[in-house]
């Protein structure tokens, strides 16, 4: 059997906050195909895990590394492959949401082809009617729609979400579950955190889980 190539992996990787160790040594891989939930309560460094995979947190120890990249040393070439969307998502204040589309296609080269692609993703995100709308005019759940989309607009093969149900309706629920199955299916990997675990169910996930700053794998 062919062994899957990694898409990121994390090799010993730790991140202390003075004394305090917030993220316990942690090794991990996700390959394509692959769709994690990430469960725990707060505090258990779920969010810490995601910001260091995400090269949004430097770890204090340990490396990773996507497609093959390291995060640190080749940053361009890995962030290419990754995209996250955080739990609270950061906008420019002078931007509409459909500008700030255009600007992620601008910055990874993918404008060929933008305003089809960007109409198709709004539409089935139901953004449409509010693409010229500021962010800040935006509902949390919408806000955490145009987050998806600004991931979704550009390549990567890596998705990292925190927490992205936390503010959705079920419909809107269930979109998301039909776009991550998609990703996996299409070679991608993705992982997100949650505090629902029926949602596991409802992707066919694979469950990792946090407890005091450790990663406990299948």
């Amino acid at each position: 059997m062919t062994e899957l190539p990694q898409l990121l992996l994390a090799d010993g990787i730790s991140r202390a906050y003075g004394s305090f160790l917030a993220l316990k040594e942690t090794s991990l891989e996700l390959h394509p195909g692959q769709l994690v939930t990430l469960l725990g309560s707060n505090g258990s460094g779920k969010t810490t895990l995601l910001l260091c995979l995400a090269g949004l947190l430097r770890p204090s120890k340990g490396r990773i590394s996507v497609l093959g990249h390291d995060l640190y040393r080749d940053e361009p070439e890995a962030r290419r492959g990754l995209a996250f969307v955080p739990d609270v998502p950061v906008f420019y204040d002078e931007l509409t949401a459909w500008e700030h589309l255009h600007f992620i296609a601008l910055a990874h080269d993918v404008e060929d082809g933008f305003a089809a692609r960007a109409e198709a993703l709004l539409r089935s995100l139901e953004l449409w009617e509010a693409r010229d709308l500021f962010p800040q005019a935006y509902s949390r759940g919408m806000r955490l729609k145009l987050a998806l989309a600004l991931a979704l607009i550009r390549p990567f093969r890596v998705l990292i979400l925190d927490e992205p149900t936390s503010g959705l309706d079920p419909e809107s629920t269930e979109l998301l579950c039909d776009r991550l199955r998609h990703i996996a299916d299409d070679g991608g990997a993705v992982l997100l955190s949650t505090h629902n675990p029926a949602l596991t169910d409802r992707l066919g996930a694979e469950v990792w889980t946090m407890r005091e700053g450790r990663l406990a794998l299948p």
